[in-house]
């Protein structure tokens, strides 16, 4: 599977509320099935975009390394990552690798 299929994989999300102190409440969110892949934060948007960016770099990563991520279902045919790569400030690092003939 090319690492563009491989961006386009849509992965279980959790999140959850916590109160690290009496009023003081964070998010936390993870994809489950992507070992290592959490984020948190005050605001949610921030902790969703953290989180995408750390899927984003784990799977590349595993890739560099001749690895395989988990593939719990089919990629999403209607997925841009090279979108998503350039609006986390991914590109000089994926971009290459997204457009060679077989990343």
């Amino acid at each position: 599977m090319h690492l563009r299929e491989l961006l386009a994989i849509p992965y279980l999300l959790e999140a959850e509320a916590v109160e690290r102190e009496p009023g003081e409440w964070l998010i936390r969110l993870a994809y489950p099935e992507l070992p290592g892949c959490a984020a948190e934060g005050a605001v949610v948007e921030h902790a969703l975009r953290d989180l995408e960016r750390r899927r984003i770099e784990i799977i590349v990563g595993l890739v560099e390394q001749g690895q395989q991520p988990p593939i719990p279902r089919q990629p999403l045919a209607t997925s841009d990552p090279l979108w998503t790569v350039r609006d986390l400030g991914l590109s000089e690092r994926v971009t290459p690798l997204l457009t060679t003939a077989n990343p």
